[in-house]
Formats: C-alpha cells, sequence, structure tokens
C-alpha cells in the first residue's frame, strides 16, 4: 500500500481548503495594495534569515500554514519588490493583475506545454501572442517561435540556429564568429563563450551599417550572424537598424535583433519608427517580463524561418517519435525541452485587456522618462548624460564619484525610498533610471533626484 503521508501530498483534501484561502487571500492584499503601500523589501545576510527563519526543512515538516507565515513575515520581506513604483534599478517589472491571476491558473493545470500532443491549448494560445509581437515587428506571415525563460536563453537559441543554418555551407577556417556592437547585452558574449564562437564587437553605444561594414567586410568568411540591439540595456539606444539589415543583406548574414528591453515600445505609435528595419531580422527577441507587463519568466523568441530554427533544435528519440510531425511543438525552437506555458499570462493578459491598453500603457512610461529627462535639466546639482529614446534616463551627479553614487544608493534602499543603483559610460559612473512600471510617475523621480541634493 502507498504511504499515507506520500498520498497526502497529492490529495487536496478539506485540511487545504483553509490555506488555499491563506494563500489567495495574502496574494488579493499584494495585488490590491495602493501602489504607494508596496514594500520595496530589504535583503539580509544568510545569518539574518538563519536567526529569523529558523530551521525550516524538517522529517515531520511545519505544515503549510507556518510556512507561508514564514514566507509572508520573513522571506518575501528579505526580498526586493520589483514591481515597486521607485524600483528603478537594472529593468524593473510591473506585471498586469491579470496576468498574475492567470499565472496562479497556468500552475494549478499542471501544462506541459513542450509539445503540441500534450499542450494544444496552450501552445495555440501562446502562438496568438507570438503573432502579435511578430505583427508589430513587420514580420511576414509564416514567422514563429517559443517563449522561453529569458533573453539569455533567447539570444543564445537564435545564434545556434544562425550558425546550423550557416554550417550547411562547412566550416570556415578560423572558425566561427559573430559581430555585435559595443553596447550589447552581457548575454551575447556569454553565449559565444557556450558555442566557442570569436565575438568581434563594433565600437559605439549605436551599432549603425556605417560603422559594421568594414567590420563586417573583414570577417564575413566566418561570420554567421550579426547582433543588433532593439534599446540597449544600459542607455536604452535603439541600433540603426535599417542599415545594419542592408549591409547584413549584402553579405547573406543572419541578422539577429535582441529587442529584450526595448521591443515592447513597438506597441508605442509614439516610439515605433526608431525600431525601423527590424521587419528584416531573420530573428529577434522580447522579454514580455520586462515590459510588456508579464510575470517572471518570459521571452519571446522569434524567427523569420521557423523552419531552420527546428533542423537545428528539435531532439529525436525512441520515445519522442510520437510528437514528430506535430502541428507546432514550442521544444523544437530552442535549447530546451521541457517548458511550462510561460506565454500564457501574457495572451490571458493581452487578450483581456486589448491591444489598445497595452499601447497606453507603454506611453506612459515613455512620458514619465521624457518627464523625467525635464526634472533632471531643471536641477542645478544633476546632468543629463543623453536625452532619453525609450525609458531609460541617464544622468550624472556634478563631483560625485563612484563611491559617493554606492554609498547614496545604499541609503536610499535602506530607507525605503527607492532602489537605484550606478552604472558606468566611456568610464565615468552615472545612474540609470529605467521605467517601465505605469505606476512610476515623474512624482516619484523627484523624491530620488531630491535625495542626490
Amino acid at each position: 500500500m502507498p504511504d499515507e503521508d506520500a498520498v497526502s501530498m497529492h490529495s487536496y483534501h478539506p485540511g487545504l481548503d483553509a490555506f488555499a484561502d491563506e494563500v489567495v487571500a495574502f496574494a488579493r492584499r499584494r495585488m490590491a495594495a495602493d501602489a504607494y503601500e508596496l514594500p520595496l523589501g530589504h535583503p539580509l545576510t544568510p545569518a539574518e534569515l538563519d536567526a529569523a527563519a529558523g530551521v525550516s526543512v524538517t522529517d515531520e515538516g511545519l505544515g503549510a500554514s507556518e510556512v507561508l507565515r514564514l514566507f509572508r513575515e520573513i522571506l518575501e520581506p528579505a526580498c526586493l519588490s520589483s514591481d515597486h513604483h521607485r524600483y528603478l534599478a537594472f529593468v524593473p517589472a510591473a506585471p498586469s493583475e491579470v496576468s498574475i491571476l492567470a499565472d496562479l491558473a497556468v500552475s494549478a493545470c499542471s501544462i506541459y506545454a513542450g509539445s503540441w500532443l500534450e499542450g494544444a491549448g496552450a501552445v495555440w494560445a501562446e502562438n496568438q501572442a507570438l503573432r502579435w509581437l511578430a505583427d508589430l515587428a513587420g514580420m511576414p506571415e509564416q514567422a514563429g517561435g517559443v517563449f522561453v525563460s529569458g533573453g539569455t536563453i533567447g539570444n543564445l537559441s537564435a545564434l545556434a540556429a544562425a550558425r546550423a543554418t550557416a554550417a550547411a555551407g562547412g566550416r570556415p577556417a578560423g572558425g566561427w564568429a559573430l559581430v555585435a556592437g559595443e553596447s550589447a547585452h552581457s548575454s551575447i558574449g556569454a553565449a559565444a563563450a557556450v558555442m566557442d564562437v570569436d565575438m568581434v564587437t563594433v565600437p559605439g553605444d549605436r551599432l549603425t551599417g556605417d560603422a559594421l561594414a568594414p567590420v563586417l567586410a573583414g570577417v564575413a568568411n566566418r561570420a554567421f550572424a550579426v547582433v543588433a540591439t532593439g534599446g540597449s540595456t544600459n542607455l536604452g539606444l535603439v541600433d540603426e537598424l535599417d542599415s545594419i539589415a542592408e549591409v547584413c543583406r549584402r553579405h547573406g548574414t543572419w541578422l539577429h535583433v535582441d529587442a529584450a528591453y526595448g521591443g515592447a515600445a513597438l506597441a508605442a505609435p509614439s516610439a515605433r519608427h526608431r525600431f525601423a528595419g527590424i521587419e528584416h531580422a531573420d530573428s529577434l527577441i522580447v522579454d514580455p517580463h520586462k515590459w510588456l507587463f508579464a510575470p517572471f519568466d518570459a521571452c519571446a523568441l522569434l524567427y523569420r524561418d521557423p523552419a531552420l530554427a527546428k533542423a537545428c533544435h528539435a531532439q529525436h528519440a525512441d520515445y519522442l517519435e510520437v510528437l514528430y510531425g506535430a502541428e507546432w511543438n514550442p521544444s523544437d525552437y530552442a535549447v530546451h525541452l521541457s517548458r511550462r506555458a510561460r506565454g500564457l499570462p501574457l495572451w490571458f493578459s493581452l487578450a483581456a485587456y486589448g491591444a489598445r491598453a497595452y499601447a497606453e500603457a507603454v506611453e506612459t512610461c515613455l512620458q514619465t522618462a521624457r518627464a523625467a529627462a525635464e526634472l533632471v535639466k531643471a536641477a542645478p546639482h544633476i546632468e543629463l548624460v543623453l536625452e532619453p529614446e525609450l525609458s531609460v534616463v541617464v544622468l550624472r551627479r556634478t563631483g560625485w564619484t563612484e563611491e559617493d553614487y554606492r554609498s547614496w544608493s545604499l541609503a536610499l534602499l535602506g530607507r525605503g525610498e527607492g532602489f537605484v543603483v550606478p552604472s558606468a559610460h566611456n568610464g565615468e559612473p552615472v545612474l540609470r533610471l529605467c521605467i517601465v512600471n505605469t505606476r512610476s510617475t515623474a512624482a516619484d523621480i523627484a523624491v530620488v533626484l531630491d535625495s542626490m541634493r
């Protein structure tokens, strides 16, 4: 007979009703809180967490309600809330309420979304969201792809497909190379290291066709891909995609666009012109968990010709034979096999609110960034490094050293007033404010800027 405790782990018994109510009540309170009541959180040391939480894994178990109490009172407050209205570091997140609740529903259904056979409904819905993104980018009707965990895996998967496509012509003397701008995300260098290929970097904050042309010509016989950036993480700049695409066409080189952060701005009419040329990409990524109001984790990976990606990524084994020839297996389009339906929360939210609401939300963030830039210009103690193109605002504090920035940043977080960390540009310490949350306002930016006086 099965062990009674083991059976109880997988049965919904009356005793779980109270716990389910506790979980839902906690989630509802967290979601319903006014933006200015949301805790920013504060990281603790391992020793502090040991002392506060004690031993959590025991032979007999603590009980679900007690574990929820540990999470609610100790663990969650020790994490930074990335949807806080003054979380402006790195690239924050601001999932919509519908997408958060949808994530709970998706988890409850235990959907395996790697194959059409097992997850047809979920895959269909994910493909609807992918089609919306492909249409925003102007990609052809046959374009398609998959949701992966994040930009790192998305970039790696696209570049692996690019190399596999180029390899049909044989391996070049000197080995493979990819070309990227200096502002390319760190995951591009990581992908090059994993793939054991050379990464050739073109200097400058923004990659252009003119700058790319001589560099690509010098390695054209080895280059299997060019990586352009659709919204650099540090400065928020969009590469000159149309001229880059023309250079790639002349050399027959795969163009991959990393728009993990900035690609959401395709939804905003005021910013769409900055991405002219993205329609020529052979592959591109956009992270909905960054600026399309989806929960962690979701990166949309799209291919102009998905068949090329499938030829690279589809896994074959006797036990997988039943999957071959299916309508659309998401596992065929990236470096993965097992996957959850991570694109479903975005689909829920997009279908519920509509595309117009997404356009308005992204425009709101762009307007806040422009207002923030004006506040910087008007303040005597700070300087704007460059006009924001998207929603990243970069500034410097007159006379401050790197240590001054760090001390200020820690003090701001310690007071619970905001989370902003220093960065660098041309070897000089700077601050960057990344605005992807409609709750973030010009008044919030003013509080942060005033604290630097």
